[in-house]
This record gives structure tokens, C-alpha cells and sequence, in this order.
């Protein structure tokens, strides 16, 4: 599997999901504090309940919703916007042939 994602070099394909959202967790409230923000005053800058900012921070659990209103209210959106970039071509060449390719709609379940 390719990696696409690194944090300060290190490969987070070595990290289970559940570990990834504490990280994600973790960083979140690091910057809260950062912006000398309270539980409160996140809540209701970013338009999250006081109980779900609550419950992301002790169990790490969120709707992706939520966490994109977090991460508007705490300057950090580029972030969520750069998750999946687009391709980056080397050539005209490149392009042209990858734009007479169909592009799938859907994926396809290989047997």
C-alpha cells in the first residue's frame, strides 16, 4: 500500500484508525488550548455542542460534520481541503491522455 499521509515523517499506515482519531483528537485540543479557547467558548465559536466536544476530546468519537465545523473554528480547514489533492501531471501529454479515459462513478467489487 502506498502511503499518502505522514506525520513529521512518520508512516501512519502503522496506526490503527482508533489510534488516528486520538492523534486527531489530541492535536485538535492541543490547538484549542493554543487559542486559550475553554470547552465552552469552542462550542459555541464553532457551533458544536458542548457534549460532543466533550466526548471527542475523552473518547475521540465525532461526526466528520462536527469535526469540519472544529477545524473552521480553530483555523485548521486547509488541512480537511488537502486530504485528498488532485493529481499532479508531468506533461500536456499526460493530461491529454488521461482526459480521453472515462472516469469510473463507481467502484467494482473483483471476485
Amino acid at each position: 500500500m502506498t502511503n499518502i499521509l505522514t506525520d513529521n515523517n512518520i508512516d501512519l499506515n502503522l496506526y490503527s484508525s482508533s489510534e488516528i482519531a486520538k492523534k486527531i483528537a489530541s492535536k485538535a485540543k492541543e490547538k484549542r488550548l493554543s487559542f486559550n479557547y475553554t470547552q465552552e467558548a469552542l462550542s459555541k465559536k464553532s457551533g458544536v455542542s458542548l457534549g460532543s466536544l466533550k466526548r471527542f476530546e475523552r473518547s475521540y468519537e465525532i461526526s466528520l460534520q462536527n469535526l469540519l465545523l472544529l477545524a473552521l473554528a480553530l483555523n485548521s480547514i486547509d488541512e480537511f481541503i488537502n486530504l485528498f489533492p488532485e493529481n499532479k501531471y508531468s506533461s500536456i501529454d499526460e493530461v491529454i491522455k488521461l482526459k480521453n479515459v472515462n472516469k469510473r462513478k463507481r467502484g467494482r467489487i473483483k471476485d
